[in-house]
């Protein structure tokens, strides 16, 4: 494959069932190799709000649902603190293989490349299809690269609204992740209760689809 694009590989029809069935067949990438299978989304068809990380990580790859490792149980804290149901939710990433680099015996994330956020977006754009949400929030730097554009930053988008490329309104906020990262205290919960608030914005505003210039109070 001269280029790298999962588009062959993506059907053109059928449910989220059909698209998770056909994941694990994707060569889109180099990422399939060494990964234990494609993690595709998780949530209800119709769903108002598409939550989008970067990728699986070490216990998605291995349960092959997203948000399930210490970031997807932050996250869990988050949307619950917000007032919005998990279930309620559709969950996925950018990229749907954990790429990682052994270390001992552990598996160490290792960001995706561009390339490879590029070749996968074909499966984000099936899900959104099938799924159709009032909002997407993208949750990091990946998921904006892949729903927005190579342009926006998440530090300086946080509390404007975005537009993909097709006019669906986007909110951006912190990967929870990077919440886990952070070392001091203060800092760590003044972040959580930031995201705690991108998440209620986009909940309490996916009822408007908001218009291109609107920004939070």
């Amino acid at each position: 494959m001269s280029r790298m694009d999962a588009t062959p590989f993506v059907p053109k029809s059928g449910d989220l069932e059909k698209l998770r069935q056909a994941l694990q067949d994707c060569r889109g990438c180099p990422l399939y190799e060494h990964a234990t299978q494609g993690v595709l989304g998780e949530g209800p068809a119709g769903a108002e709000l598409m939550l989008v990380g970067e990728q699986p990580g070490d216990q998605e790859d291995l349960q092959g649902r997203p948000f399930v490792g210490p970031a997807g149980k932050l996250l869990d804290r988050a949307l619950d603190a917000a007032g919005i149901d998990r279930a309620r939710v559709y969950v996925t990433n950018a990229v749907k293989h954990f790429k990682f680099e052994p270390r001992g015996k552990r598996r160490i994330h290792k960001k995706p490349s561009t390339g490879e956020t590029y070749a996968c977006h074909p499966w984000l754009d099936a899900e959104r299809d099938r799924v159709h949400p009032r909002v997407i929030v993208c949750l990091g730097a990946t998921a904006l690269l892949s729903v927005v554009g190579p342009k926006a930053r998440v530090l300086e988008s946080r509390g404007q609204w975005l537009h993909t490329p097709q006019g669906d309104p986007v909110v951006v906020t912190r990967h929870p992740s990077a919440l886990l990262r952070m070392l001091d205290h203060e800092e760590r919960e003044r972040a959580f209760q930031e995201l705690v608030d991108d998440l209620r914005f986009a909940s309490r505003q996916k009822e408007k689809r908001a218009p291109k210039t609107a920004q939070r109070p």
